[in-house]
């Protein structure tokens, strides 16, 4: 029996995180990518650690300058044409997101859709889907992942969100100091 170690279940975890990147669709990517790049203006949706990992990448984005919002707040406008919704949601069905997926559809804006069940409901309603082949909060075997609940697809989300930002940013031949001035200066 392996021993349960931080650093243990650690590796085990990367490993997962690894193992998912190798079954990515470059194409999806490349998908989000350039629908990031054309969008007027990114609306990020998720509920729960999924919500949390969205919001953390609509700050990345921030960063290079483009016009992101975070679906729910209070500061967050109509989305409208020429506009993209990207959701995450493991099992694609979280009503809310559903209801913003539909919302978002009749205003003909792009919806995409990250999620770890192909034939979910937002998977239907999105124009585009990043397929995250990961555990959903109520896997409770060990197969897809040994970790707890709907961990590794909420690490995905967030990995594969940073990677695309990465590559945006490195397009974009901007400097890190560059970036710099848009980091929050009130916290």
């Amino acid at each position: 029996m392996e021993e349960n170690s931080s650093i243990n279940n650690l590796n085990i975890i990367l490993d997962e995180i690894k193992a998912i990147s190798s079954v990515l669709n470059p194409v999806s990517l490349q998908t989000l990518e350039d629908n990031l790049k054309k969008a007027d203006r990114i609306f990020f949706a998720g509920a729960g650690r999924t919500g949390l990992a969205l919001k953390m990448a609509a700050m990345r984005f921030m960063h290079l300058g483009l016009n992101v919002y975070v679906v729910g707040e209070t500061t967050t406008p109509a989305i409208l044409e020429n506009d993209l919704l990207l959701v995450g949601s493991g099992s694609g069905s979280t009503p809310t997101l559903v209801i913003a997926a539909e919302k978002a559809k009749k205003q003909h804006a792009t919806v995409i859709g990250i999620t770890a069940d192909s034939n979910s409901k937002i998977a239907s309603l999105s124009d585009h889907v990043v397929l995250v082949n990961a555990a959903v909060k109520t896997d409770f075997g060990e197969s897809a992942s040994r970790q707890y609940a709907g961990s590794l697809f909420e690490q995905s989300v967030l990995w594969v969100l940073d990677a695309v930002f990465m590559t945006l940013w490195r397009d974009s031949g901007l400097t890190k100091e560059e970036l710099w001035p848009k980091h929050a200066n009130l916290e």
